[in-house]
């Protein structure tokens, strides 16, 4: 049975790899044209891996082409895909796809990728998680899917998860408030922000996910959150509050996140992670971050 991003493998369970040159892994970016996958390209092409010229995306508004340190990328209508990707094959024959859609897309390409045998990273959060995990268990592919990519977020994640387990019903009676800011652009509920609610429940914490405060207007975000004015665009603000019964007690967890780069480093990390599992031809095929932390495979 595959883990879900809230528990955690043995010390040192994935330490052995095969190893390659970073330029052998070759990875297709989706909607490069976006700013998540355009960050995602441009870390991908720093770090040394080889970008396939080619996006796929749900349209062009932004253009025909994108260019990502230096690299010039083509983006790919649906009606584009199946002639591109023999092309990518033919080129490319072992590339892992790395997927920074929109929500209402996660299903769709899952399964474009799960048909197609494409091993994949899931960074877009939203869709239907069960039907995503079920069609990439089905499909037998690789995968790694998480809802964050932040490699420090998820260790604290997977700190209150621990807490959890090793305290359950610690928190019994407090109550508890979640606010979560980003950029407008942004429709769906935190994936992160319900993941650790997820932790505090287990806690004893009696919490529905639908009372997530989301924040989405910039002055809010500015003058509420305290997001800098530059970083509105571009922000991930969580404050999860939690009060005892008789309010003598507040305990606050945070974390702030400016920028996209702490996603895109993190999201490479898994590619590297999973192009390693692949050639280890492990039998494990489904991953998430906590398997990518716990790997030590990070830079």
């Amino acid at each position: 049975m595959d883990r879900p991003q809230g528990t955690r493998p043995g010390r040192n369970a994935f330490r052995c790899f095969a190893t390659e040159s970073l330029s052998e892994i070759a990875v297709l970016v989706n909607s490069c044209g976006g700013k998540m996958g355009h960050a995602v390209a441009e870390a991908a092409v720093k770090r040394g891996l080889t970008l396939i010229p080619y996006s796929f995306t749900g349209n062009r508004e932004e253009g025909n082409i994108v260019s990502c340190e230096g690299v010039r990328v083509e983006l790919r209508e649906p009606e584009e895909w199946d002639a591109t990707l023999e092309d990518v094959k033919k080129m490319y024959p072992n590339f892992i796809v790395v997927d920074y859609t929109l929500p209402a897309a996660v299903n769709g390409n899952a399964n474009y990728y799960a048909k197609n045998k494409l091993p994949f990273v899931m960074g877009t959060t939203g869709g239907d998680r069960d039907m995503l995990m079920s069609t990439a268990r089905d499909s037998g592919v690789y995968a790694v899917i998480a809802p964050q990519m932040g490699k420090q977020v998820v260790a604290l994640q997977a700190s209150i998860e621990d807490m959890a387990t090793r305290f359950p019903g610690a928190f019994s009676g407090y109550k508890l408030k979640v606010v979560e800011s980003h950029q407008s652009s942004k429709v769906d509920t935190s994936g992160t922000a319900k993941a650790i609610v997820s932790s505090f429940k287990k806690l004893g914490l009696d919490f529905d996910e639908s009372k997530i405060e989301k924040v989405r207007h910039r002055v809010e975000q500015h003058e509420r959150m305290g997001v800098p004015v530059e970083y509105v665009d571009g922000h991930a603000f969580h404050t999860y509050t939690l009060t005892s019964p008789d309010d003598t007690v507040c305990i606050e967890f945070k974390h702030n996140v400016c920028g996209r780069s702490i996603y895109a480093q993190g999201t490479i990390d898994a590619v590297i992670f999973l192009s390693d599992r692949i050639r280890a031809g492990a039998d494990k095929k489904i991953y998430n971050m906590f398997d990518v932390l716990e790997s030590g495979k990070m830079t």
